[in-house]
Order: C-alpha cells, then structure tokens, then sequence
C-alpha cells in the first residue's frame, strides 16, 4: 500500500476538552464547601479551646486567691480585674510571680486577641461587663455554630 499516506491525530477533540472541563468544574463545586465546612469546624474547634484554656486560667486564679497564695487590694470575689493579670501574673508569698497563661489568645472568629467579659453579677445573656472581676469569657463574633447555638453562648 505504498502511496496510502497515514495521518495521526494527536490532540484532544473540543468534545473531550468540553467534558474534562464539566468534570472539573462539578469537582471544584464539591469541593468548595467542603473545604469551608472543614475551615468552620477547625475555627470553631480553636474558640472551643481557646475558651477553655481562659476559663481554666480563671479558676486557677481563683483557687490561689482561695488558697491565700496572694491578695489582690479592693478585690472580694477572687477572680481578676482583667485578662492581662492572668498573663501578668501576681506575686504569691515568698517574692516568686505565678503566671496562668502565656498570652491572651487570639479569637479564632474575629481575628482579634479581645474577647467579652462578665463578672459575677453580670447577666449571663448581657454583653456589658461592669468591670469588676473577670468570672467569665465569650467571643464577640457574632453567628452561629455548626451545632445551631450562638457563639456568644459558648
């Protein structure tokens, strides 16, 4: 068959290139708001700790200021008059300074290392804060949980 020339087609056809592309983008729609949903879950797993660790470092102080290890002037209920006083620290008996966190950490929601405050005689549901004693913390960010509960009652 000597004059029979071969060609070879090499490329894609525009139909195949059409389908990858539809393959594509319904792969990148999937994938989108999972990767959200997994971002949302990873900050709201950080506020949850973040939380816990502030509220520890509160009731630590506390039991030192039951226990007597310090007294801090003017102050009755034993919690402090602010979060950089757990940072801070106080001086116990005996000269040596007892810290209860490192740093005041940053609010995974709002980007910012400020968070709500409440002392005792505060309305558990109210945002304002009469600046007495810290007895507990919140974050500002306003929304919702993936769990269906406001972030500010957390």
């Amino acid at each position: 068959m000597a004059g029979v020339h071969q060609t070879e087609a090499r490329g894609f056809t525009l139909i195949e290139l059409i389908v990858t592309i539809v393959i594509l983008g319904i792969l990148t729609s999937l994938a989108i708001p999972m990767a959200r949903m997994s971002i949302q879950r990873q900050k709201e797993r950080e506020l949850r700790y973040d939380l816990r660790t502030m509220r520890d470092a509160l009731d630590r102080y506390k039991e030192a200021y039951d226990r007597q290890l310090f007294r801090e002037k003017g102050d009755s209920s034993g919690y402090p008059k602010s979060l950089e006083i757990l940072v801070k620290g106080v001086e116990i008996n005996g000269g040596k300074t007892l810290r209860f966190l490192r740093e005041i950490p940053v609010d995974p929601m709002t980007g910012k290392a400020e968070w709500g405050m409440r002392s005792m005689e505060d309305d558990p549901e109210s945002d304002s804060w009469d600046e007495t004693a810290v007895y507990d913390v919140y974050t500002k960010a306003e929304g919702v949980g993936m769990d269906g509960t406001r972030y500010r009652t957390w």
